[in-house]
């Protein structure tokens, strides 16, 4: 069994926000039907994300480290762009609370890019807004790219 996170915010006033990046990605695939995959969005706010994955995991019957993808926003990645890999850099809360939570930062990361123009914003306030209709259409793009990598091996 695989298990796929996806970071984000709760609520209808950040569903389109760049730091839901996570959960967009998740309703994508939850468009498909995936055998022995389970899809997740933690409902508590993405500082206190950690406590619903461990809880998630200890349920699980097998290890779980090397079945376990977080999907999140990356603002060293530029728009349009991501990267996975094993191990995750100290980013936001979000991972910070899934690295506390589990004492690791050795599962997979899917880093979803959004660094654009920040037109003046503060990083917080960058990933805090909601996306511009061409830049959601990018996002879109690649997380149908992620999915057609397939990095979790059995669908």
């Amino acid at each position: 069994m695989k298990v796929i996170v996806g970071l984000g915010n709760p609520g209808e006033k950040y569903k389109n926000n760049r730091h839901s990046v996570g959960f967009q990605f998740i309703d994508e695939l939850a468009k498909l039907n995936l055998p022995d995959i389970v899809l997740a969005k933690p409902q508590k706010f993405m500082n206190r994300s950690g406590q619903e994955v461990k809880r998630w995991l200890k349920n699980l019957q097998e290890p779980f480290l090397q079945n376990l993808y977080v999907a999140h926003d990356d603002l060293d990645i530029p728009l349009g762009m991501f990267k996975i890999s094993r191990k995750g850099p100290l980013a936001h809360n979000g991972l910070n609370s899934i690295y506390e939570q589990l004492g690791t930062k050795d599962f997979w990361h899917i880093r979803i890019g959004i660094d654009a123009h920040r037109q003046g914003k503060t990083p917080e306030e960058f990933v805090l807004s909601n996306w511009r209709p061409e830049e959601k259409k990018i996002i879109q793009k690649v997380c149908q790219e992620i999915i057609r990598l397939n990095p979790w091996g059995n669908c």
